[in-house]
């Protein structure tokens, strides 16, 4: 697991996105970035004021679309085909 130390402002950024994203599993930040669920969580309470943090964790607590284990099959992708703009 990289240290926040290790990774760049635009990695911490990237990261911090797709925690807050809906659709974006756990295990997809895990599969690119080598941060676990809980190693996500502390860099989010680190990084974040803790309102926001404590916004973030009530909305993602049992999220079923930020588990793998917990999604509708039916969902193959992370995000909405419109969410990414063309830039």
């Amino acid at each position: 697991m990289p240290s926040k130390h290790q990774l760049t402002d635009a990695t911490l950024s990237r990261i911090i996105e797709m925690a807050w994203e809906d659709r974006t599993p756990f295990e997809a930040i895990e599969k690119e970035y080598g941060l676990s669920q809980d190693g996500v969580i502390k860099l989010m309470r680190s990084e974040l004021k803790p309102s926001s943090f404590r916004l973030w964790r009530k909305r993602t607590a049992g999220r079923t679309t930020k588990h793998l284990k917990l999604r509708s099959p039916d969902i193959n992708r992370g995000y909405c085909p419109t969410q990414y703009k063309q830039r």
